[in-house]
């Protein structure tokens, strides 16, 4: 098992008349375009795209995105307000976190939705947060059962999603709910990547067989997060928590938001407390597993931090090495490997001139593993994420949580989890992948092994 495999590319290729438009990409097919091997193999592709210039073009069908390939330009994306959440990635999750969730609006309204939800995730409400989280952590470790086959994806999606549920929506969040949204969120986002890739409308329309599991899975999310807004209402409860305030809010006359916005701020919570989290325990079950001299590393750490006790919130901070084999996991291995935006007006970038309506799409996948940013890139190395070296990382070369006003708001209640996890199962046990793992990474919406099994050893 390696951390990537090295494809050849073809050179990018110049069209006649092109002089003063960035350089487009090589191997792209007919009507597809760049389409099909972004279906097909899109970690190569993008990863290949810096050596042709800081800004390439791709073919997307007939139409044409820009791809910047650098750390400088990717961050002032991400910062230009000149560049808008839009694009193919976006257009293909409305359908599951809607228009209306803070995920994919813009302006005010994002503005908006940023002030309703920061409360919950400021750095003196975590600890508020941190019992639960170290108890489903736990609860994880000792659900486990030495020499058993573990499921890493349904596994690590109950956990992300209870832990979720409990923090935020204070929801009595049964194990069959979480399998639900476990079996949904699969093939929801595998369909919503194919749909981003390769945009034959039409097609996705046709009564083939995973059009029907998609719009089936699709709508039994979309029933559960009605569950717990009804199930809320029900109560006549109003608890401290996200759902509380998202109840509560006004719009901007001063009226109560609409139901359709509700709905679709709860699924905004739901896909990254599930889906991105998941997918990044996933990949911490298998750095675990490949590098059993750095899971010794935390285990000893663990036991002398908490001198045996469970691991509690209050270790967090003193979990530093923990906490580097965190951040190197999400390095090497990010969920969110592909982000697109739109450039609402004529603008620059890298030198190039970008039309207004252009998309722009981008990869933290390629950005965090750049040879040019990152010695011995390929290799995970927790300890570059010491003090002492962490400061030579260039600027927007790491941004598991992105930057500028579309940061995750959730940023240390994710951290503070993943450590939790990370901390009690590699104190408990060594892992090994089993027969039939297949810990190949699965691009889809997030990136994810495409079927990781672990065998839990006792220690």
């Amino acid at each position: 098992m390696t951390l990537e495999s090295v494809h050849t590319q073809t050179p990018a290729v110049r069209e006649p008349g092109d002089s003063g438009e960035p350089p487009l990409a090589g191997g792209r097919v007919p009507l597809l375009g760049h389409g099909l091997r972004l279906a097909r193999d899109p970690l190569s592709l993008l990863t290949g795209l810096r050596r042709h210039g800081d800004v390439v073009r791709l073919k997307l069908g007939p139409k044409t995105v820009y791809a910047p390939t650098t750390p400088e330009l990717t961050g002032a994306v991400a910062l230009n307000p000149d560049f808008i959440i839009a694009g193919p990635l976006w257009e293909s999750l409305e359908g599951l976190v809607g228009k209306q969730g803070v995920a994919t609006a813009n302006g005010p309204q994002h503005r908006r939705q940023r002030r309703t939800i920061q409360p919950a995730f400021r750095l003196d409400a975590i600890p508020a947060y941190g019992p639960v989280m170290a108890e489903e952590a736990q609860a994880l470790a000792e659900r486990w059962r030495p020499g058993e086959t573990v499921d890493c994806t349904s596994e690590s999606f109950r956990v992300a999603v209870r832990i979720a549920a409990r923090c935020l929506l204070r929801g009595d969040y049964m194990d069959e709910r979480a399998e639900r949204l476990c079996v949904a969120f699969t093939t929801v986002f595998r369909g919503m990547y194919r749909r981003m890739v390769i945009p034959a409308g039409p097609l996705y329309k046709l009564p083939l067989p995973a059009n029907r599991a998609f719009n089936r899975a699709l709508a039994d999310l979309h029933l559960v997060v009605d569950e717990i807004i009804a199930e809320r209402r029900a109560s006549g409860q109003n608890p401290d928590d996200l759902l509380t305030a998202l109840l509560a809010a006004k719009d901007a006359n001063g009226d109560p938001i609409g139901e359709q916005e509700i709905h679709d701020q709860v699924v905004a919570i739901l896909t990254p407390g599930g889906e991105t989290i998941a997918s990044t325990i996933m990949w911490l079950l298998q750095v675990l597993a490949e590098h059993p001299e750095h899971a010794d590393k935390v285990c000893a750490e663990v036991e002398s931090v908490t001198g045996g006790r469970p691991v509690a919130f209050e270790d967090v901070r003193s979990l530093r090495y923990t906490n580097q084999v965190v951040v190197e996991t999400m390095r090497l291995w990010p969920a969110v490997w592909i982000l697109t935006r739109r450039a609402v007006r004529d603008t620059e970038l890298g030198g190039y001139r970008i039309p207004a309506g252009s998309d722009i799409v981008y990869s933290p996948y390629a950005i965090q593993r750049d040879p040019e940013s990152f010695d011995s890139s390929a290799e995970f190395d927790p300890p570059r994420w010491s003090p002492e070296r962490a400061g030579t990382v260039p600027k927007h070369a790491m941004s598991p949580f992105s930057t500028g006003n579309r940061k995750c708001p959730s940023d240390h209640f994710s951290m503070a989890q993943l450590t939790l996890i990370t901390a009690a199962l590699a104190r408990k046990y060594r892992f090994e992948q089993v027969a039939g793992s297949d810990d190949t990474p699965h691009p889809g919406i997030t990136l994810r092994p495409n079927a990781l099994l672990v065998r839990p050893v006792p220690r």
